[in-house]
Parts: C-alpha cells; sequence; structure tokens
C-alpha cells in the first residue's frame, strides 16, 4: 500500500493532492497558464491517481483545478516539442496521455470532476472518464484540435462514450466552442453549479455510504455493458457477477445488515442511511 503521506506532502510542480476523511483530492495547480498541461503535469497526475487507487483509506477521487479555469489543454511549449519530436517519440508521449485517461478511467473508487472556466482538449477527456461532473455557470468545452491540423485521438473514446457518436463528429469537426448547457444536454457533464462544493456534497455522502465493493464492481460491470450488446456472453457474466457478489464478505455483511435493520460495517454511523 502506498505511503499516502509522501503523496500528499511530495513536491509536485503542477498538481496538488489531499487525502480528508477518505476524500482523495487531485487538484491542477498551474493556474498561470490556466492549468495547462505538459509531460511534467501528465506524470504527476498518473502518480497521484495510481497512489490515490492503491490506498485504503481513499473512498472517492474529487478531480478539481485552482485558478479561473479548470484546464486549456495543451501547454504550448509542450506542443512545440512535440512538433520537432520523430514518431516514436511523439508515439511515447501519446502513450502517456492515454495511460493517464486509463488509470482515471478506470479508477476503483467513485470520481468527481469539479469544472470552472474552460476546458479544453485533453481536458474534457479527464471529465468524461470521471463518474460525476459538475460544472458552473460560465463553463466552457472545446475540441479544438482540427484547427491546428491534429484531432483528438487518445481523448476521443472517452468523450464518444459520454456525447455519442453523432454530437462527438459535430463538435470534433467544427472545433466549436459550446457551453454547461450543451454539455449539460449532451451528456458531458451532469449538473450545473456555481457552487461546484455544494452540489459534490450529497455524492460524497452517498459515496461514503456506500458499500465500497459494491461501487468498484459496478464501475467494472459497466464498463463490460459498453457495446450495448446482450447476447448469452453478457447475460453469463451478469448472473456470474451478481452471484459472486451476494456470497463475498461485503455482500452478506451487506445483506446480513439490512434484515438485522443495522448499518453495515462499512458505513461510518454518521452517514444518514437512504442518503442521495
Amino acid at each position: 500500500m502506498t505511503d499516502i503521506n509522501l503523496i500528499t506532502h511530495q513536491a509536485f510542480r503542477y498538481v496538488q493532492c489531499t487525502l480528508v476523511d477518505g476524500v482523495g483530492e487531485l487538484i491542477l495547480n498551474r493556474p498561470e497558464v490556466h492549468n495547462a498541461f505538459d509531460e511534467v503535469m501528465i506524470n504527476e497526475m498518473i502518480t497521484v491517481i495510481q497512489a490515490l487507487a492503491d490506498h485504503a483509506e481513499c473512498k472517492m477521487l474529487v478531480l478539481r483545478a485552482n485558478g479561473k479555469n479548470f484546464s486549456a489543454g495543451a501547454d504550448l511549449n509542450w506542443m512545440r516539442k512535440q512538433a520537432q519530436m520523430d514518431f516514436s517519440q511523439n508515439l511515447a508521449d501519446a502513450n502517456e496521455l492515454a495511460k493517464l485517461m486509463h488509470v482515471l478511467d478506470n479508477f476503483p473508487k467513485p470520481t468527481i470532476a469539479l469544472v470552472q472556466g474552460a476546458a479544453f482538449g485533453g481536458a474534457l477527456g479527464l471529465i468524461c472518464c470521471c463518474d460525476i461532473a459538475i460544472a458552473n455557470q460560465r463553463a466552457s468545452f472545446c475540441l479544438s484540435e482540427v484547427k491546428l491540423g491534429l484531432i483528438p485521438a487518445v481523448i476521443s473514446p472517452y468523450v464518444v462514450r459520454a456525447m455519442g457518436n453523432r454530437q462527438a463528429r459535430r463538435y470534433m469537426l467544427t472545433a466549436e466552442r459550446f457551453h454547461a448547457q450543451d454539455a449539460l444536454q449532451h451528456q458531458v457533464i451532469h449538473a450545473i453549479n456555481d457552487d461546484l462544493n455544494a452540489e459534490a456534497a450529497p455524492f460524497i455522502t452517498a459515496f461514503k455510504a456506500n458499500s465500497p465493493q459494491g461501487m468498484a464492481w459496478v464501475k467494472t460491470l459497466v464498463s463490460h455493458l459498453e457495446n450495448g450488446v446482450i447476447d448469452e456472453t453478457t447475460r453469463a457474466y451478469t448472473s456470474e457477477q451478481i452471484a459472486r457478489i451476494r456470497v463475498s464478505d461485503e455482500g452478506q455483511e451487506g445483506l446480513n445488515a439490512f434484515f438485522d435493520k443495522r448499518s453495515p460495517a462499512w458505513q461510518d454511523a454518521t452517514v444518514p442511511q437512504g442518503a442521495k
């Protein structure tokens, strides 16, 4: 298990990390350049996400950013370096960004993105990797890669999954900016509130009350069902999953607690039952 003190007290250049009362936070911290990210920031984000994923005291991950904007996407100096790289160097560079999206998307605990202001390019990928995304009224989003002769390739699986193929085509082809209400309509975000913490609070309360194993298995279950095909293999998989969790230690504890009219062992006694 990773010693979280080594992470929360590490002198990162571009991110911050906290773990308080089970809530892990990854904070983008380059406000002077609108939290644009480069290879250093990407590596730091991967380090924090992996550490919190492995830490028993972390029950969820909140992704947020300091400053006026969530993230402007790729750092300009980083892009200049990419333009000078050969194919193999560019491939290695892109693989690191792909790794970041993968570890966030597969984080074994609930994830929440809190978005203020601009969220462009790769930042939109981070948001779409999170289980829940909340934005303020002035939030705006853009997939601007084609303006530069590029494509949003690495983030595309997550963006297309969130928005759907039809809307993703529009915004990837036009590179137009869209705002919070459009993002809500297109399922990029789940809620709009200028008080991001207040909007996130009921979700955090719910996550603290729910079975950690159950939530982790839900994320795995949903990822297996993304192709939308309900065939014999799918039916066999889902039947096996419910049978396995019913006989697991946490599944048994949850069922017995329900019938005994008591709180399950994982639930803090201060968390009200039936919380959102």
